[in-house]
């Protein structure tokens, strides 16, 4: 298997660039730079402050981040409002049964001309790609999103191709209609960073959205906010707030409690710990903090750990969720103590 640069006539995977500033003063920047991103996709997803804010978190977490909710609610414009703020490659791809593997990450092209074969370079070949009902695509089509969410390239014919940094998917799906749908696997679900699901509106909501996008297309007044390099930057800033050993050994302890729980027979992996800290350091990016606080933890545990865990079948009739579980074990979880 051999390792090459970004093909032809897709957008060149770039080297890191060198940041212009410290952490420090990268941080600084960074909460100015989520409220500005919160603020042009407020006007397009009204009354959903919370749902856009962690959206944002997962961005800078360089995570992935699956919107699961009923129909009509603006799963798939949240996606495409935030890959809109940025501005950077942005492609959207809707999974369907007849969807094949090589439409996603591209394939090998006879060229009559040159008397070889060429790479065409599929839709994961962006920024920010938007999945549009993921679930409907086979197992075999959802596989080839694998090595690509995990570790930022595409492998085709025994070459590899990097896929252009940052590199997040925004996957939606339906949980309600399940004609014609392929639940998506685990080893699928874990690449995610978070799930969330978007929720009805408020009335004030509601009423709001019909006055101001009843007859204007809501994306339409849409401009980018921050450049796909400052994103980049921000990025490398976040990982660079601390996280003392005592929070990440709660990290752990909270993770591993789910290995233990008596309602589920699969509980969270290691990757789901590693994403769970670095969607920990992102939040207190955004809240100005060069450190990481249990609170961080807390607030972020469901959305990151609950759609990894396998409930058993007991606790399935009996009513339980994963986000139950995962309340369950940060009540009995004791908080990190500092040294």
């Amino acid at each position: 298997m051999t390792t090459t640069s970004a093909p032809p006539g897709s957008p060149s995977a770039p080297e890191p660039v060198p940041s212009g500033a410290d952490p420090a003063q990268a941080l600084a920047r960074l909460a100015g730079t989520a409220d500005r991103l919160a603020a042009a996709v407020d006007r397009v997803i009204q009354g959903k402050d919370e749902t856009v804010r962690l959206a944002i978190t997962v961005l800078f977490a360089e995570g992935h981040l699956l919107v699961e909710d009923v129909p009509g609610v603006g799963k798939t414009m949240l996606a495409k409002a935030l890959a809109r703020a940025v501005d950077g490659s942005v492609r959207r791809v809707q999974f369907t049964p007849d969807l094949l593997p090589s439409d996603v990450t591209g394939s090998s092209v006879w060229n009559q001309e040159r008397g070889d074969f060429e790479f065409r370079p599929g839709a994961v070949f962006a920024n920010v790609v938007i999945g549009d009902e993921i679930n409907r695509a086979s197992p075999k089509t959802q596989s080839a999103l694998l090595e690509c969410m995990e570790e930022g390239q595409v492998t085709v014919d025994g070459t590899t191709w990097p896929l252009e940094r940052p590199f997040i998917v925004f996957a939606t799906q339906n949980p309600v209609e399940m004609d014609g749908t392929y639940p998506l696997p685990e080893a699928q679900r874990d690449r995610f960073t978070a799930r969330i699901s978007m929720g009805y509106p408020s009335a004030e909501a509601e009423l709001l959205m019909l006055s101001e996008h009843g007859a204007v297309e809501p994306l339409a007044g849409l401009r980018p906010v921050v450049h796909v390099d400052e994103v980049r930057e921000l990025i490398r800033a976040v990982r660079s707030v601390h996280a003392a050993q005592a929070l990440q050994q709660y990290v752990v302890d909270l993770v591993r409690s789910t290995r233990e729980h008596p309602d589920l027979r699969l509980g969270a992996s290691p990757r789901a710990a590693l994403h769970l800290l670095r969607t920990a350091r992102s939040r207190a990016a955004l809240d100005g903090r060069d450190h990481v606080l249990p609170d961080d933890v807390q607030a972020l545990a469901v959305p990151v750990v609950a759609h990894r865990l396998v409930l058993t079948a007991d606790a399935q009739l009996s009513g339980r969720t994963g986000e139950d579980v995962v309340v369950d074990v940060l009540r009995r979880t004791p908080l990190p103590v500092p040294r």
